[in-house]
């Protein structure tokens, strides 16, 4: 994996803006993720500096000097396409996937759509829009369910349930957050994630928690959250999961780097539930702890996806 780093001069990124914070209901995590990526970046030697992302954004992209931007913003107004979008319009390149790709993988009814028309698993799902789909959710896919809103991340707004009352308050519970809400049927077994990062797969790493699922607090307040790399998987599964992981991202066109989120059945079959275009950078987060079991520390794995915006956007 060593061929992951970059070997750019750390002046050769110019003058770095770090985007961050936001107005999503992922702010919070955000803000530590964007530090985080600041202070690595300045340490290692690059022109950074950080911009909390609010209603000034265009006068400050307008009035600083900025040769390329590293976004860090999580949820809606950064990774769904339209920070990209600007960006594009303005001329800065920037990390990560670009508008098409961003926009599609927030959006999770239709990214499973994708998913589901190339013959890539994914949980049986619907949508749900009243208290009689939730009804007809309950007859066709059965319980227990796990109810999410269709554009957010970070587990905001998920819930499982056992029957349907519970489904109709979860449903009532999602949309405010979201207009659209899903339901998908329960996987029962273990979870994984998978990071990407350049082109490579990186180490799976198997996820534990005493909570009912892997939620907001799970993934970053909890201390008894279970990582474990290696995965646990035989090398011919592993390898299965790491394939699936990059033909699921290939379909969604992502560049630079992201992160899938896979289920496990009970009969070693895997399900595709999401794909992320900017996972968190925190003390808690995912890609950075596979990224070290690939060799990389976060330094160099910040270093490593903006050199990917100059091979990929110049």
């Amino acid at each position: 994996m060593s061929a992951l780093k970059s070997t750019l001069d750390p002046q050769a990124f110019g003058r770095v803006a770090v985007l961050f914070g936001g107005k999503s209901a992922e702010r919070a995590v955000s803000l530590k993720s964007g530090q985080a990526v600041l202070a690595a970046l300045q340490s290692g030697g690059v022109d950074a500096f950080g911009i909390d992302v609010g209603d000034d954004l265009l006068q400050r992209l307008a009035s600083e000097k900025i040769d390329r931007a590293f976004i860090v913003l999580h949820g809606r107004g950064g990774e769904d396409g339209s920070m990209q979008g600007l960006l594009e319009c303005l001329g800065i390149p920037y990390t990560g996937s670009g508008v098409l790709a961003s926009a599609l993988a927030m959006d999770k009814l239709r990214t499973k759509q994708v998913w589901q028309s190339l013959g890539l698993s994914t949980p049986r799902h619907a949508v749900l829009a009243s208290a009689d789909d939730c009804r007809a959710a309950a007859a066709e896919l059965g319980f227990p369910l796990i109810v999410k809103p269709a554009h957010e991340g970070s587990s905001i707004g998920m819930a499982k349930v056992h029957d349907i009352d519970e489904l109709i308050s979860a449903w009532q519970d999602a949309c405010q957050y979201d207009s659209q809400v899903l339901v998908e049927q329960w996987i029962h077994g273990p979870e994984f994630t998978v990071a990407v990062l350049r082109g490579a797969v990186l180490p799976p790493i198997r996820l534990g928690t005493p909570h009912t699922f892997y939620d907001y607090d799970a993934k970053y307040l909890a201390d008894d959250t279970q990582y474990q790399i290696p995965c646990g998987l035989d090398s011919a599964k592993e390898q299965e999961l790491k394939s699936l992981t990059a033909r699921a991202c290939e379909a969604v066109g992502i560049q630079g780097w992201a992160r899938a989120d896979v289920m496990q059945d009970a009969a070693g079959r895997f399900w595709l539930l999401e794909v992320n275009t900017v996972p968190g950078m925190t003390d808690h987060s995912l890609v950075p702890m596979a990224a070290r079991a690939a060799g990389l520390d976060f330094q160099q794995l910040t270093l490593a996806i903006l050199a990917d915006s100059v091979a990929s956007r110049g």
